[in-house]
């Protein structure tokens, strides 16, 4: 069994498929409209096989004003090396992003670091 998708409610879907495609090298979708509920969204795929569904319909309100809630808590994208950890982290941060914690080595062995990307969600990138 695998995990088939993430999906992910946004209130700005091209900037967030930008995000996805310019960052981590997604593939994006033609997209979807659902006109009788105006609802909208793309498919991003990596080279992994792993896809992530962007969606918005405007009737979705923000509820979650804390980072950290109860709920599912960022999405992870693994790299090939501690240099590309670095370097993601470095145009992230050059582009504006907050980064939360800076790429290090964890406890349990991972090396990783989290931003704060795509309206207020944390973006992990580890080995």
């Amino acid at each position: 069994m695998k995990i088939e998708h993430v999906a992910l409610y946004v209130n700005d879907l091209e900037k967030a498929r930008d995000f996805f495609v310019k960052y981590f090298d997604g593939k994006t979708n033609e997209g979807y409209y659902n006109p009788k509920t105006n609802f909208r969204s793309y498919f991003i795929s990596f080279d992994s096989g792993a896809r992530l569904e962007i969606m918005h319909r405007p009737d979705i309100t923000d509820l979650l004003s804390e980072l950290n809630h109860i709920g599912y808590a960022h999405v992870a994208f693994g790299v090939s090396s501690k240099k590309k950890v670095d370097e993601i982290t470095k145009r992230l941060q050059d582009d504006g992003y907050e980064v939360v914690s800076q790429p290090r080595t964890t406890g349990d062995g991972h090396y990783e670091n989290s931003i704060i990307a795509i309206e207020h969600n944390i973006i992990e990138i580890t080995i």
